[in-house]
């Protein structure tokens, strides 16, 4: 790779040239960035390559997307020769928009691969078929043999590790008879079955038991996470040691339900995402812990592991962007990455 780059610079050198040379083409819309500013400052690509990158997520309107963005813009900003054009629909439910994104620039011969966050798993699998050039799944997978990995969180071990500082958190708070309930996603979604799974599997090595029969499903939304607190309540109300929660948003909204009750004064509430808010709601006490993922670094990791793959380097079929449980002792330096990450 090193050779044909050197014999390609000084031919490009001689014709005078140099500025069209590599695999680059033009900007495209979207959001991108290029290792052109200061060499001083920036690292080639392992093999020396000139790469552009396509990344299309399920949107670039909400927060989280905006840390996964950010560290593959990172990545590039980093690495000499690597651009990486991000886009994405005005929402997470505008399917038809991120389609026609994606046959668009699998049209486009001047990308080197594809990253894509796919909204409907199916579909992003079939319009891969057409493509020769690497394809990436990030922060959700889809199956393609044309897929050469999947990088973002694993759910199940990072929804473990919550599980088991839970039960620490609860005893801890002097609870004796350590039960968990969770507040799940939507029935049949496999990151919510991959969450509820490492909570089950975190809380009962941990010592405590997982309450699997009364799981309440509240499809991810804050207003039905209320209910199934309500419920919980009603339920028990000698009070429960952990309710966890499938994200961050029905955690804190079960912490609110529960705020006044005096069985769940002591309760560990946990929630998935350990965004900007959750640390907040951790700082001010209305949520006790929450698991992080690693948004940012996965963006990062995915297009160091396209220019792997670009590079002819075999790439493992599943890349871990990581997961750390925040709490209170660590949820003010969280917050400052986070502000840090976000720009």
């Amino acid at each position: 790779m090193k050779k044909r780059f050197l014999a390609t610079l000084l031919a490009c050198l001689m014709t005078g040239s140099l500025a069209a040379c590599g695999s680059g083409g033009d900007n495209g819309g979207g959001s991108s960035a290029d290792a052109g500013s200061d060499p001083q400052t920036q690292q080639p690509a392992d093999g020396g390559g000139t790469y552009k990158i396509s990344m299309i997520l399920k949107t670039t309107a909400a927060e989280y997307w905006q840390f996964v963005l950010n560290g593959a813009e990172a990545y590039a900003a980093e690495h000499e020769g690597v651009t990486v054009e991000v886009k994405g629909p005005s929402s997470e439910t505008a399917f038809d928009e991120q389609q026609n994104m994606i046959e668009t620039d699998l049209g486009n011969s001047s990308y080197d691969g594809y990253i894509i966050a796919p909204l409907q798993s199916d579909m992003v699998a079939t319009l891969v078929e057409r493509t020769d050039k690497p394809v990436m799944a990030v922060d959700t997978n889809f199956e393609s043999p044309k897929k050469r990995s999947f990088i973002g969180t694993g759910n199940e071990t990072a929804a473990a590790l919550g599980g088991a500082a839970a039960v620490e958190a609860a005893r801890a708070a002097g609870w004796e008879e350590i039960q968990c309930i969770e507040i799940a996603g939507v029935q049949g979604d496999q990151t919510c079955a991959d969450r509820m799974n490492g909570y089950n599997r975190g809380v009962t090595e941990a010592g405590g038991v997982f309450l699997k029969d009364e799981v309440q499903y509240a499809d991810a939304v804050a207003d039905r996470a209320v209910n199934s607190m309500e419920a919980i309540m009603q339920t028990h109300p000698e009070g429960i040691a952990i309710i966890c929660a499938n994200n961050d948003d029905m955690a804190m909204a079960a912490a609110r339900a529960a705020a006044g009750n005096p069985a769940y004064e002591n309760t560990i509430f946990l929630g998935f995402n350990g965004d900007k808010a959750a640390c907040e709601a951790i700082l001010s006490g209305q949520l006790t812990m929450s698991v992080a993922q690693m948004a940012y670094e996965m963006g990062y990791k995915a297009v160091e592991t396209m220019i792997q793959a670009l590079e002819g380097e075999t790439v493992p079929s599943f890349v871990d962007s990581g997961a750390d449980v925040i709490t209170i002792e660590n949820a003010e330096t969280r917050l400052a990455t986070l502000k840090e990450q976000l720009g």
